[in-house]
């Protein structure tokens, strides 16, 4: 039996990718989230602060643990899956993932090692730091793997020499036209997510009615973020929308399922897109309301798909779905944040059980938004793996066959359905088991003397003296 390898790859790709960004969606906010309760533990002495962040540190470590095996997998798949596709562009994307590995792994990986083992041997303000530093760690991460990404989306700063790019302004290539859009949008969409985890997990905790003290410090916090960055996040996600209109005008068709170009086009609530027909079935439309939403203007035009040849379209249904999944999840993050501003307002906002229920349940909301968003910004990219210059067809390795690939994948998956379920549990158990003590007692053994006496504060003072 025959298998393409071309779509085998995408599929192993898509796989990889798709369960690895789940990890940087926590912990880029988590990191952010640490990093203040430590500052504000430093600022005002409070033990309940210092309590919730060793409690987010030990999750967050294995989060950044997994994160690291599953990162590491993707670069490697590019020299055996896609070579054509790293020959093509190593001059340009290489040494945007070399800064990322060099400003944001070894900077989260040194100061993580002082989070968790440094609270006894460290001054308070260089726990701090630590802490600052690993969240500046996620970030850069975030900055250097989303300019190459939207290198490929909209490139800019190159030339092309013998089918290869090569950079002539690397401000251009950094900076490309649809990198802040990209970078805030998805920025805030990673704190809001590790924001509806946190929010879920404070809620938790208050309707078991154990570590009261921290479940209300995490609610609280986390809804007055929550509060500013959801109704954010919706301004900068028309902001890329307008971006993505500018430049990639065939991805936004596909996104909405529009098939002629026109003005004051409808708002397409829900739809069948029929890419064999070039039409909709079913469709739930707003009349009007589409050119304004997407245009910013009453009598916007928007490009349609019949605009673009056959074989330079993106397939329909997923970035058409998938947006509305997206949006589906960003408007439900808005009404429970509105909710939660009311019960406050109300000073019910920790006795209201079915709040508390609905903040539990939706507390994986976020990465359900996120897989949608990076379906429609990836799916809608195709046929291409950098946008209009080479299609994901002439990217494959040429040496790759179907049934390679068909192995590595399968691999995969046996390991990923493995790991990620062994990650989740443990995870899960460090909440069940709650915040501990900040203290970090003296552990003892049944004769009642400490574990480790030579290295117990005045033991090992009274062992130094002669």
């Amino acid at each position: 039996m025959d298998f393409d390898p071309v779509l085998l790859s995408r599929l192993q790709f898509a796989w990889v990718i798709g369960w690895h960004i789940l990890l940087p969606a926590f912990t880029v906010g988590a990191a952010a989230y640490i990093a203040v309760l430590e500052g504000f533990h430093l600022a005002t002495g409070r033990e309940v602060y210092l309590r919730v962040s060793m409690f987010w540190i030990r999750i967050f470590s294995v989060a950044f643990g997994m994160g690291v095996v599953t990162g590491v997998v993707m670069p490697f798949q590019l020299g055996t899956n896609w070579s054509r596709y790293a020959d093509a562009t190593s001059n340009v994307l290489s040494p945007l993932f070399a800064y990322e590995g060099l400003t944001a792994f070894f900077l989260e990986a040194g100061f993580l090692g002082v989070l968790l083992f440094g609270r006894k041997v460290v001054p308070r303000w260089t726990h701090f730091f630590a802490a600052l530093m690993v969240a500046t760690g996620t970030l850069f991460s975030s900055f250097w793997i989303l300019s190459a990404n939207s290198w490929m989306q909209t490139p800019a700063g190159y030339e092309i020499i013998d089918g290869r790019f090569y950079p002539t302004d690397w401000i251009a290539i950094i900076f490309n036209p649809s990198f802040l859009p990209r970078l805030a949008h998805t920025v805030v969409a990673f704190f809001i997510t590790a924001g509806f985890v946190v929010l879920g997990t404070g809620a938790y905790l208050i309707r078991r009615g154990q570590f009261l003290a921290e479940g209300r410090t995490m609610l609280s916090m986390t809804l007055w973020l929550l509060t500013v960055l959801v109704p954010l996040q919706i301004f900068l996600g028309d902001h890329h929308g307008l971006n993505t209109l500018e430049h990639q005008p065939a991805k936004l068709a596909a996104i909405e399922a529009r098939w002629d170009t026109a003005r004051k086009i409808p708002l397409t609530l829900l739809a069948i897109p029929d890419e064999r027909t070039e039409s909709n079935r079913a469709a739930i439309e707003i009349p009007g309301l589409g050119s304004l939403i997407l245009t910013h203007k009453l009598d916007g035009e928007v490009k349609g798909l019949k605009d673009f040849p056959p074989d330079q379209r993106p397939p329909v249904a997923i970035p058409f779905f998938g947006f509305r999944i997206m949006v589906g999840c960003g408007m439900l993050m808005l009404g429970v944040v509105l909710l939660g501003g009311w019960l406050r307002w109300r000073g019910r906002l920790v006795e209201t059980r079915r709040f508390l229920l609905l903040c539990l349940l939706v507390s994986p909301i976020g990465f359900i938004a996120v897989i949608a968003g990076w379906a429609v910004t990836e799916v809608g990219r195709q046929p291409w793996t950098v946008y209009g210059l080479l299609r994901t067809a002439q990217s494959v390795s040429p040496s790759l066959t179907g049934r390679d690939v068909a192995i590595s994948l399968l691999a995969y998956t046996t390991v990923y359905l493995i790991m990620y379920p062994v990650g989740l549990l443990l995870m899960l158990r460090i909440i069940r088991a709650g915040p501990g003590s900040p203290a970090g007692d003296v552990a003892t053994i049944a004769a009642g003397r400490p574990e480790a006496p030579v290295l117990a504060g005045a033991a090992f003072t009274e062992a130094r003296e002669p």
